[in-house]
């Protein structure tokens, strides 16, 4: 198991979730290469966005079938500007590299919204750490584990 990955297994385990780390054949770097792998609509895939907002990072869990409305994020959160951060970025926040960013196992916390879309489904999946793997979540476990705000992303 990757060690960006047992980190995940290790935070999912702490905070008492219900699902465990799955692998899969092929790398799930997009919404739609999960779901294909998976089975299941690609709205049901809680994608991990990193975005600086005024420096500082932030996780948005939305949706795969959505696209995160920056302004509207800015608004929510206070930020006089919010744009997706480069891939620095996101390794220095999370520790992880984009396309297997978890909503959890990073080195400090941080603020995280999370899509009002993804409660439709009974289970979503998140990346758990690497491109190749994922953990099965419900809306209101993804809100729990990551101290989520709920909120209208797109």
């Amino acid at each position: 198991m990757h060690p960006n990955t047992e980190i995940v297994a290790t935070a999912l385990l702490e905070l008492g979730a219900s699902g465990s780390v799955v692998e899969l054949p092929d790398s799930a770097r997009t919404a739609q290469a999960a779901a294909e792998q998976l089975g299941c609509e690609v709205g049901a895939i809680a994608n991990s966005l990193v975005f600086d907002a005024d420096g500082a990072p932030l996780l948005v869990m939305t949706s795969g079938a959505h696209r995160v409305d920056t302004a509207r994020v800015a608004a929510l959160v206070g930020a006089a500007k919010v744009r997706r951060a480069s891939p620095e970025f996101v390794r220095e926040a999370t520790g992880q590299a984009i396309g297997g960013v978890a909503p959890l196992g990073h080195p400090a916390p941080i603020r995280t919204l999370v899509d009002v879309w993804l409660d439709k489904y009974e289970q979503v999946w998140a990346a758990a750490g690497h491109p190749h793997t994922v953990f099965p979540t419900s809306y209101d476990e993804l809100l729990r584990i990551t101290g989520g705000t709920p909120a209208e992303v797109e």
